[in-house]
């Protein structure tokens, strides 16, 4: 029998207290965007299931689309082996990238040599 009350694993922060967040989409798989979560933002994320960071430039907690809409749904989560990533499987109510891509990673880096 599963208890729960218990607490789920936490990830492992780092010495600035922040920790990687990878979000992805849950239904295709795309890698959407790359952000960094303190333990706020990590708290605020499972209480509310809406993707929560903690923003490096502004100094100040930031849930993903609460201004623009485009928010990330979040339908499950997963930790790296050591814990010092966060993996959220979401579902995006828009693009994910505020240039209004779908994904970050938009920007291709082609190999010097390919055979390598």
């Amino acid at each position: 029998m599963s208890d729960d009350t218990a607490t789920p694993p936490q990830p492992s922060f780092g010495p600035d207290g922040l920790v990687a967040a990878i979000a992805q989409d849950a239904a295709t798989g795309a890698v959407l965007t790359l952000a960094w979560m303190n333990r706020e933002s990590w708290e605020a994320t499972l209480r509310t299931g809406r993707a929560t960071f903690w923003s490096r430039s502004r100094g100040e907690l930031w849930e993903k689309g609460a201004t623009s809409g485009n928010t990330l749904h979040v339908r499950g989560i997963r930790l790296d082996c050591d814990r010092d990533a966060v993996l959220l499987l979401v579902e995006p109510a828009g693009p994910a990238c505020h240039t209004g891509a779908t994904s970050c990673f938009f920007e291709e880096v082609a190999l010097e040599d390919a055979t390598a």
